[in-house]
């Protein structure tokens, strides 16, 4: 299996050369600035515990921090045009068959309130009322893959209408506030006019926000998006609470299906689905999800322009979890999280070129899988395998077949521990 991965793994410094070349040199004006961001963009997937522009300026064996903190400020970077090449792509290789789009936020904890958009205010990270920075991230997802396409800064109120605040920060004047569900509306609007095939998966931020909701209905967007069980739904006898109307239903009415594979196996819940009568064209439902273990539920409002079956609208809901997967491995693997920026620019910047890293680490992932089959003794490659390997054949004077030796035996124990998991799922199985 080594000898199989080793002429492919060897490409791999000269493939994130070739990337950054090809998505993000055309869009810096200077070819100083190119040096610079091929530099941040490797030390963004190396093995640092911490990274920020002085760690990575010294991994880099830059003498400063200062160019690095100059591309990220001041630098002639079309950061629009940036975001295009990078969401062009990662379609062009996670491919347009049966994509979803997820949409979500994620918080960063701050201390001060000097820093773009921080503000006491919920973060889903954290689970709480912080000091956090949030922000909004379109993922792209196919079954085979999974990337960070877009994303947007969220300034509260307390920031937009502060105006010494939002030019201390270096935020333009024509950035209004928006909330999350009209942030994640521009995202989408990009995103569809690359893959108009595409759904849409929420959780209750944005699947509770009518206007996002039908956005998405009028441009015939199929969506699977998660609600409160207090949310009501128009009957005969009137409006009913959705945790009512999942008691009413009766036991023929759910069905045992899977919403995809986790990290331990199959994900497999009792579904149903409940028609929704609103008017307007397409087909409406409230999808039903009952955990098999504790019958804790979950509710989902769907469209389609179209009928669909059940087993559909229950793996677009499924693929809802791989925007997380996302926020992890880009914090993990390459410091999403771990910015220090304090104004507008620079944190636009940092994040997108984390997803440029991240994204090269998914499409070689991706393309190796499409290589070789996978052997039942090794589990998959993972994005972690692929940024361990590069940062190992980046060395300079690497031992290749150490190095991919120690791969295989990494992988093999992981496929035991699987094995593990799956056999211990399947005996608690009812």
């Amino acid at each position: 299996m080594a000898a199989a991965t080793s002429v492919a793994a060897q490409r791999w410094p000269h493939l994130l050369n070739e990337t950054i070349a090809t998505v993000v040199d055309p869009h810096l004006a200077r070819p100083e600035t190119r040096t610079t961001a091929r530099d941040l963009i490797r030390a963004l997937l190396s093995p640092l515990s911490r990274k920020n522009c002085w760690t990575l300026a010294e991994h880099t064996g830059h003498r400063s921090p200062y160019r690095m903190q100059h591309l990220l400020n001041r630098a002639r970077l079309d950061e629009r045009a940036l975001v295009a090449a990078l969401r062009g792509y990662i379609v062009r290789h996670l491919g347009t068959n049966d994509v979803v789009l997820v949409v979500d936020e994620t918080g960063d904890v701050k201390k001060g309130n000097h820093t773009v958009g921080v503000a006491r205010q919920y973060s889903g990270t954290a689970g709480r009322i912080e000091n956090c920075q949030v922000a909004v991230y379109l993922a792209y997802t196919t079954p085979g893959a999974h990337a960070l396409i877009d994303h947007r800064l969220y300034l509260p109120r307390a920031w937009t209408e502060d105006p010494a605040r939002l030019r201390a920060a270096g935020v333009p004047e024509q950035v209004e506030f928006a909330t999350k569900p009209e942030l994640a509306r521009q995202m989408i609007h990009a995103a569809v006019e690359s893959v108009p095939t595409a759904w849409v998966a929420a959780d209750e931020v944005y699947g509770r926000n009518p206007e996002l909701r039908g956005y998405l209905e009028e441009r015939r967007i199929g969506y699977v998006m998660a609600v409160a069980a207090t949310d009501r739904l128009p009957t005969p006898r009137g409006p009913v609470a959705l945790k009512e109307l999942a008691v009413l239903l009766p036991e023929r009415a759910w069905q045992k299906l899977s919403a995809g594979t986790g990290a331990k196996g199959e994900r497999s819940y009792d579904q149903a689905l409940i028609d929704d009568v609103a008017g307007g064209p397409g087909v409406r439902w409230v999808l039903l999800r009952r955990n098999r273990t504790t019958g804790e539920l979950a509710f989902y409002r769907c469209y389609a322009h179209t009928q669909v079956p059940l087993a559909r609208l229950v793996a677009v809901a499924g693929r809802r979890w791989r925007v997380e997967e996302s926020f992890a491995q880009g914090k993990g693997l390459a410091g999403l999280d771990e910015h220090q920026m304090r104004t507008w620019t620079s944190w636009h910047r940092w994040s997108l070129l984390v997803m440029v890293a991240y994204a090269f680490a998914v499409v070689c992932r991706l393309a190796e899988l499409g290589r070789h089959l996978v052997p039942e003794w090794l589990v998959a490659l993972t994005c972690n395998e692929v940024v361990r390997v590069l940062n190992a054949l980046f060395a300079s004077v690497p031992d290749v077949e150490h190095v991919l030796a120690w791969s295989v035996f990494r992988r093999s124990h992981q496929a035991r521990a699987r094995s593990c998991h799956y056999r211990r799922q399947a005996a608690r199985e009812p």
